[in-house]
């Protein structure tokens, strides 16, 4: 009869641990939906991490979302299950204006995944860096820009100030840990948008290496994220 029962409770072991291996073995989401957070189809530059996206998937409660951040060059990517979620940038986040309904709260874009697909997200930036061009010469990096003012209504904001970063990585933004070398402009010093130009020197580099990392940025009075230019690589 104790043997009877022994079997018993072992039988009831491995089919506990095979439900709970099962459970354990969903394959993993596939699908990967990816695009750029864009204006008229130019990608928005934005410090690194800085921007959060929020996902929610349809018909599980809406309780948590799926977190990923825009990408420097204003790209974004989220690996997901297939079926229908909905895409969101929180409010008062990156340096432009998200889509939002007439309550004011931010408005969603219904996506329907079957496989892996891209989708640009449009939005309105209070500014754009236009023309920027930056070089290095005798030691120092010069940047110039103009810089546009695209909302113009009661939600227009002025420029707080202006800056040209250098780091000697890729990862090139206003925190103090991804540049090495900054120079700036207060906005109310900017006398002609059309013509803003910024120089900072190269400190030394240890190790030392013939290259550094630059670019122009924006920030906006009131806006807590920079709008900045793509990522340049100098060589000298």
């Amino acid at each position: 009869m104790r043997n009877r029962f022994n079997y018993i409770m072992l039988f009831a072991v491995f089919a506990v641990a095979a439900s709970s291996c099962k459970k354990d073995n969903y394959p993993p989401p596939s699908s990967t939906l990816s695009g750029k957070i864009v204006y008229k189809g130019e990608a928005i530059g934005v410090e690194y991490n800085q921007v959060p996206i929020q996902i929610y998937q349809y018909g599980f409660g809406l309780v948590a979302p799926i977190n990923t951040s825009v990408a420097q060059d204003g790209s974004y990517s989220a690996l997901l299950f297939d079926g229908d979620y909905k895409f969101i940038i929180p409010n008062g986040q990156g340096p432009f204006r998200w889509r939002y309904t007439s309550s004011g709260a931010p408005d969603s874009v219904a996506i329907s995944m079957k496989g892996s697909q891209t989708m640009d997200m449009e939005v309105t930036p209070y500014y754009m860096i236009r023309t920027p061009q930056i070089a290095v010469t005798g030691g120092k990096v010069t940047g110039t820009f103009k810089a546009e003012k695209i909302i113009t209504d009661a939600n227009a904001k002025n420029i707080e100030r202006v800056n040209l970063y250098i780091n000697k990585t890729q990862f090139v933004s206003g925190n103090a840990d991804q540049n090495i070398g900054k120079a700036e402009i207060a906005g109310s010093a900017v006398t002609d948008p059309n013509n803003i130009s910024m120089t900072v020197s190269i400190p030394s580099i240890v190790p030392t290496q013939n290259y550094v990392f630059a670019r122009l940025g924006i920030k906006i009075a009131g806006v807590e994220d920079m709008i900045l230019s793509q990522v340049v690589k100098l060589t000298f």
